[in-house]
């Protein structure tokens, strides 16, 4: 049986909250224009990214799900968007960092076995996923975007996922490298925002809702983990008819799962208490 409604689920790694409008300027046209909307989202602690990561799919804290660190990793036992939407009969696919595969496929990531896979049973159906090996300060080791983003068109135009996750660690990486504040990173949130323009329209005529957002922030030198507004706040847009009301106080980065199942009509496991933010 068809779920209710299709959804895309896009998370920009690193990109604190101030820097969404300024630079961001296709996201913020389109909320403009009406066609989206925008709130501030606060992720969990630490805001380190496995740790975000495993929340954003879970809807639990750290403190619940295990994962403190990107350096203690393990295949997570709470019920998750995608044993979830597979579950309701829905499919998924997913284009991120091989992180994500061992938090919700199988741990630990095989990069021969498990860079690429289609496997029926899923949860996590059609998975394209890339690691980052030897990332370091000077060798940022990232895919382009563009790539990644034509990678998740493919499977809502070939696979015809349900719903689908793509996440960049460009800005993370440009941030750790150069800071937030400087020229390569004006220069690389442009190019970002620009590379989401070609995509983004094409999924909306496809019929997908979509979300915008990002795991954690960043200081103006590079760092995040800590309990700061400058790691912790985030910028979520919304492509969508989904009802939801604005505010003073900050989504909980808890809320996105909840939300995400209840808008593809599947239904929300107890583990995540976290009140959707649309209806």
């Amino acid at each position: 049986m068809p779920l209710r409604s299709k959804l895309l689920l896009v998370v920009l790694d690193g990109l604190p909250w101030r820097n969404w409008k300024p630079f961001m300027g296709n996201l913020e046209g389109w909320v403009q224009s009406g066609e989206a909307r925008k709130w501030l989202m606060r992720s969990v602690l630490p805001s380190t990214s496995a740790c975000c990561y495993a929340s954003i799919h879970t809807g639990v804290s750290p403190q619940v799900h295990g994962v403190t660190s990107n350096e203690f990793r393990h295949r997570v036992v709470q019920p998750d968007i995608f044993s979830e939407v597979a579950r309701a009969g829905g499919r998924s696919g997913a284009v991120t960092h091989s992180y994500w595969s061992e938090f919700f496929q199988r741990h630990p990531f095989d990069p021969v076995r498990d860079i690429e896979y289609d496997e029926p049973e899923g949860p996590i159906h059609h998975g394209r996923f890339h690691t980052m090996s030897g990332y370091n300060h000077t060798n940022q080791m990232t895919p382009s975007d563009v790539d990644l983003f034509a990678t998740l068109t493919r499977l809502t135009e070939v696979k015809s996922i349900d719903y689908g996750i793509l996440h960049t660690c460009t800005v993370d990486s440009m941030g750790h490298r150069y800071g937030q504040d400087c020229v390569e990173m004006d220069n690389a949130l442009y190019a970002l925002d620009a590379s989401l323009a070609g995509f983004l329209p094409r999924w909306r005529k496809a019929g997908y809702e979509v979300i915008v957002t990002a795991d954690h922030g960043q200081t103006v030198r590079g760092h995040h983990g800590g309990h700061d507004d400058e790691m912790q706040d985030v910028a979520l847009y919304y492509f969508g008819d989904g009802k939801g009301e604005g505010g003073d106080t900050p989504l909980d980065q808890l809320q996105l799962a909840p939300t995400i199942l209840a808008r593809l009509g599947v239904p929300v496991p107890p583990t995540m208490k976290a009140k959707p933010f649309l209806s």
